[in-house]
């Protein structure tokens, strides 16, 4: 039995690893994204942060203190994994939402829509990198 609870207890520390997502604030990010690498305060008034914990660099943007888009890419450059882009879907799904493929993509970008329509992801080249960005479709304010 207690091995079975030290079992839980280390899959669940990896689990809630990248379980920061959009609409998540500042502090549950900084937990789950590493180590902050750049903030900057942008002409909207939105803060642009960029984090790296091995083996990816994630981009986020924050408006009012909350994550309304997020970039994930590899450090090194190379595509994501279909099980990579997955789990990054999947950490901004919640629980009763899923993801759907869109087929309006092209075969250099691949498109996502969210269940509740609250929200869209890419992936493509971004600056000749493979990027997956999640972003808040809609926000009320």
């Amino acid at each position: 039995m207690k091995q079975f609870f030290v079992l839980f207890l280390a899959i669940s520390a990896g689990v809630s690893s990248v379980c920061a997502n959009l609409g998540d604030g500042g502090d549950r990010i900084d937990d789950s994204y590493g180590k902050l690498v750049e903030r900057h305060l942008r002409d909207d008034g939105t803060v642009s942060t960029l984090y790296h914990k091995d083996p990816y660099l994630y981009f986020l943007v924050f408006d009012n203190g909350v994550s309304v888009l997020e970039k994930y890419s590899r450090v090194d450059g190379a595509d994501l994994s279909e099980k990579e882009i997955a789990k990054f879907l999947k950490a901004n799904a919640g629980r009763t939402v899923t993801w759907i493929r869109d087929e309006t993509g092209t075969s250099k970008e691949r498109r996502f829509k969210r269940s509740d329509h609250k929200a869209e992801a890419t992936y493509a080249n971004m600056a000749s990198r493979p990027t997956l960005t999640v972003r808040v479709v809609a926000r009320e304010k």
